[in-house]
């Protein structure tokens, strides 16, 4: 490209073609960074397209598979980013100077601790600071904090950025549960080698080990046992409550009033719960208050379920106050199962009506 920039059309750059930019070489695809940043494919390729006529030089070299930042592009992003850090640090500052908790805070959470954990608990908070606005994001992708994609981030792998301040708040247990109803019409596992005759639910989402259950089993892989997959915390625990399979659950399920029971067969799993903000942000005292009440409530002496020493399920049933625990099943998180459907499948289902998909598939081809 023939350099046709300027001092003054370099001068006349816009900060906002700057962040496209830099979005575009995180993603090296126009299509991604749309989608990213909300914007319309053509929308980022014209923006791509003025700057580099504004600097004269290019920036991306088009792929069929996207794009590849030219050498130039990486030496400038390197100082975009500082810039787009000394913005950030603006917006950070002043938000500091206000002496009232009014206004917004955004928290980005896992899905599952963020609908049955936080969310309940939130609301009394909330009517503690009227005034507060939590905007409460349940995800299973990792919000930036530097990008201020969210003022505070709850997740399970810890952030590396040193310019983070990171605070690990507890454990997260995983356990094997079942439902009622799947205990009484196929029976459940009490060995390793047993679970794997039975069916799976099995959750794939972002921040998650894959390799979990296989690992856990000793087998390979768990493609011949899973019957249903799903992304969601709220969805895998509807489908052990409606009977689909064994799934893996916090450890405190019980304590939330789950109606499922632990299917003991000598595993378990845990993940470290880690929050992070900047440390411009903890300067703002609406940022402040919530980020002290989120540690309050994933303290392991009023919470034993958040220890890193993991305890059995059993001895968290009804281990919160009255009024406590939520709703799972009840209407809260999804409808209630019929109970008269469910007591006519245990009444004439016997264990032996019931084959894992793997020797489904095996009886097919037989």
């Amino acid at each position: 490209m023939e350099r046709a920039g300027s001092e003054g059309s370099i001068r006349n750059i816009s900060w906002d073609d700057v962040r496209v930019f830099l979005a575009c070489v995180t993603a090296r695809s126009f299509r991604s960074a749309a989608a990213t940043l909300k914007l319309s494919p053509s929308t980022v390729t014209r923006r791509m397209t003025r700057l580099e006529g504004d600097l004269g030089i290019p920036l991306f070299n088009r792929t069929p598979e996207g794009v590849v930042p030219t050498q130039e592009a990486r030496s400038i992003a390197e100082q975009a980013r500082l810039m787009e850090q000394a913005i950030f640090d603006v917006y950070r500052r002043v938000d500091a100077q206000e002496a009232t908790t009014r206004g917004v805070v955004r928290v980005s959470v896992t899905e599952g601790i963020g609908t049955y954990w936080i969310m309940p608990r939130l609301v009394e908070f909330q009517r503690q600071f009227p005034f507060l606005i939590i905007d409460l994001r349940c995800a299973m992708e990792s919000a930036d904090v530097l990008r201020m994609e969210a003022d505070i981030a709850i997740q399970f792998e810890r952030p590396t950025a040193p310019d983070l301040k990171v605070t690990r708040l507890g454990s997260l247990h995983v356990y094997p549960f079942a439902s009622r109803g799947y205990a009484e019409r196929f029976g459940l596992p009490a060995t390793v080698e047993e679970m794997r005759q039975h069916r799976l639910v099995d959750q794939a989402a972002p921040q998650l080990d894959s390799g979990a259950w296989a690992r856990l089993l000793g087998i390979d892989n768990v493609e011949g046992i899973v019957s249903l997959r799903t992304n969601l915390s709220s969805a895998l625990l509807y489908a052990v409550e409606k009977g689909a399979g064994i799934g893996a659950l916090p450890s405190y399920a019980p304590a939330l009033g789950a109606p499922v029971v632990p299917v003991d067969i000598g595993i378990h799993h845990s993940m470290d719960i880690w929050m992070t903000y900047h440390p411009e942000a903890k300067r703002t005292r609406r940022v402040a208050l919530v980020a002290d009440w989120i540690k309050q409530i994933f303290d392991a002496d009023r919470f034993p379920w958040f220890a890193e020493e993991f305890i059995h399920p059993s001895a968290f049933e009804n281990a919160l106050p009255d009024g406590s625990a939520i709703n799972i099943g009840k209407g809260f998180a999804a409808a209630a199962p019929d109970r008269e459907e469910q007591v006519s499948v245990v009444q004439t289902a016997k264990p032996a009506d019931y084959m894992s998909p793997a020797a489904a598939r095996r009886r097919g081809r037989a």
